[in-house]
């Protein structure tokens, strides 16, 4: 009976596209950056009887009494923000585990907001991770989202993996391992964010969309949901500090995009495992994002 179980797993790791490599990016934009102590850079928002610091690992928890969150002391003008972050494995439907930029708590109703959220699952499917660009928009007024999904190559439950954001004054880039996965251009300021915001992490429920639409709850009979996240890197243009500052490159080639390499390997990235896509969502209203 060996051989033909360790056949089905891996099969069953070949079809969730767990076998597969990613091309190298040629540039690796988290190297550059220096990693940054927790405690020096962030505080708690809400959860804190939720939250761990074990040496450089900070693990969020979420039960059904409450889930938890942390804040950038700091809000940018732009920067690259990231985190090396490892995920649970099982049933974890329901469950949004979260990097995120935003500025809603000084603009509530109107705020801006860049996301990597990590959408939870039941066990043998893949997690999906979402990318989201919101514009001086949010659920208290009118959502124009900008999701775009995707599985991923590996197993995020198994290690530690790095996501990040880059955001200058004229481009978005969202990575995986350094590996390009979207960009969001500035073809106009109105659809572009460019007031400061902060960095947050949290664990919450988001069972009313989450998973499937919100066709599968969260369940809490397989509490705490928890997520560790370590490695943390932060370097950019605070909104008190220099008008001169340089925000970090996405590229070897500047402020310029993408090089060749890393448009080839987000092609790659794209082309395996973008799942959603909302300018190719004939269900939107396109007259609201101009910019698909």
């Amino acid at each position: 009976m060996a051989f033909p179980l360790f056949l089905s797993a891996f099969l069953v790791l070949c079809s969730s596209g767990y076998s597969q490599r990613s091309p190298s990016p040629g540039y690796y934009p988290s190297s550059r950056v220096p990693t940054s102590p927790f405690d020096r850079e962030f505080r708690t928002l809400w959860g804190s009887q939720h939250q761990r610091i074990e040496q450089d690992v900070i693990t969020l928890l979420l039960d059904k009494s409450s889930g938890s969150g942390f804040k950038s002391l700091r809000s940018y003008k732009s920067g690259y923000f990231g985190a090396s972050i490892k995920l649970q494995s099982g049933y974890t439907a329901g469950v949004d585990t979260s990097l995120y930029l935003s500025n809603n708590q000084e603009h509530p109703g109107d705020h801006d907001e860049v996301d990597i959220e990590f959408l939870g699952t039941t066990p043998g499917k893949p997690y999906s991770l979402q990318t989201n660009v919101f514009v001086r928009g949010s659920g208290d007024r009118n959502v124009i989202g900008r999701e775009m999904k995707f599985n991923l190559w590996f197993d995020p439950t198994q290690d530690f993996h790095h996501y990040a954001i880059l955001w200058n004054p004229n481009q978005i880039v969202f990575y995986v391992d350094d590996v390009p996965i979207r960009t969001y251009d500035r073809k106009n300021e109105a659809i572009f964010p460019t007031r400061p915001m902060w960095l947050y992490g949290s664990i919450w429920d988001a069972s009313d969309w989450a998973t499937e639409n919100g066709r599968i709850k969260a369940d809490y009979r397989y509490q705490p949901f928890i997520a560790k996240y370590r490695n943390f890197k932060l370097a950019g243009c605070t909104a008190d500090g220099s008008s001169s500052c340089t925000p970090p490159s996405a590229s070897p080639m500047g402020n310029r995009g993408l090089s060749p390499q890393q448009m080839g390997a987000m092609a790659w990235a794209q082309r395996n495992f973008l799942v959603y896509n909302y300018c190719h969502d004939p269900k939107r209203d396109h007259t609201q994002t101009p910019e698909c």
